[in-house]
């Protein structure tokens, strides 16, 4: 006759009850969650937020530079710059109608502004997370320079400073004499006062800082990072930074000094 096998020790019978207890307490087994959406898990990635902060930090270098040289039609007189920003206002008229084209660069500038602080400020708190405790001793500098150090304070100054040049020649909210549709006698006026001309500067110098170590990291954000390449990328974020810099700043420095009237 055939016996029938039963748990023979202790140990094993209450191992035994203690999975038939858990069984009946939790219930079937729970099934693993779906993973999110491959775009929403590429967002929540570190990864993810740098080629975020690269990309539209792209989008926003193209857009100072060709802000910076339509600007300096300035040096050219009223006619030119007036009229280069009534091209603006016209763009693509034929096809749409007055101003749309350009709200919907507006737009999409907005939009990569406000990507580009929120990848920023959450990839910041994930490294705080990785790293809850500072560093104990005397940090090395010589990767991290004084561009990528105040990287942080360079952004905050930049993004105050752009609600403030809206405010001042694009709304006129900040600015006494502002007249629509006068680019060349907005700018005048609103240089003329030292404390803006200063806060122009000074903003201006922040957002060539900047510049500097956002063009020389986006590389490496987006994979491109041959040592052969370094020498490279650092002469062209030089390069780009200071000529934004100079470009920006020489407009309120000769505006406030009368170099450049009306």
């Amino acid at each position: 006759m055939a016996r029938t096998e039963v748990a023979s020790t202790p140990s094993e019978r209450s191992g035994a009850d203690a999975a038939d207890r858990l069984k009946r307490y939790t219930g079937p087994p729970v099934p693993p969650k779906r993973p999110p959406n491959p775009v929403l898990r590429f967002w929540r990635s570190g990864v993810g937020k740098k080629w975020v902060m690269a990309v539209s930090g792209i989008a926003l270098l193209g857009f100072v530079f060709a802000h910076m040289v339509g600007n300096l039609k300035v040096y050219l007189g009223k006619t030119a710059i007036n009229e280069y920003g009534e091209w603006l206002r016209t763009l693509g008229e034929h096809a749409l109608p007055r101003t749309v084209l350009l709200w919907g660069v507006r737009l999409g500038l907005i939009a990569a502004f406000v990507l580009h602080i929120v990848a920023a400020a959450q990839l910041t708190r994930m490294n705080q997370r990785a790293r809850p405790v500072k560093y104990q001793s005397q940090r090395d500098y010589v990767a991290a320079n004084f561009a990528s150090r105040t990287m942080r304070w360079t952004g905050v100054i930049v993004a105050l400073f752009v609600i403030f040049h809206l405010m001042d020649l694009t709304w006129g909210n900040a600015n006494p004499d502002f007249v629509r549709g006068d680019p060349f006698d907005n700018m005048i006026e609103s240089f003329q006062r030292v404390p803006v001309a200063i806060a122009y500067i000074v903003a201006n110098i922040a957002l060539a800082i900047h510049i500097f170590h956002g063009a020389w990291s986006m590389f490496q954000s987006l994979g491109l990072n041959n040592p052969r390449w370094n020498h490279a990328r650092r002469v062209f974020a030089a390069a780009f930074a200071i000529v934004i810099g100079l470009g920006n700043v020489s407009m309120p420095l000769l505006i406030v000094t009368g170099v450049v009237t009306k």
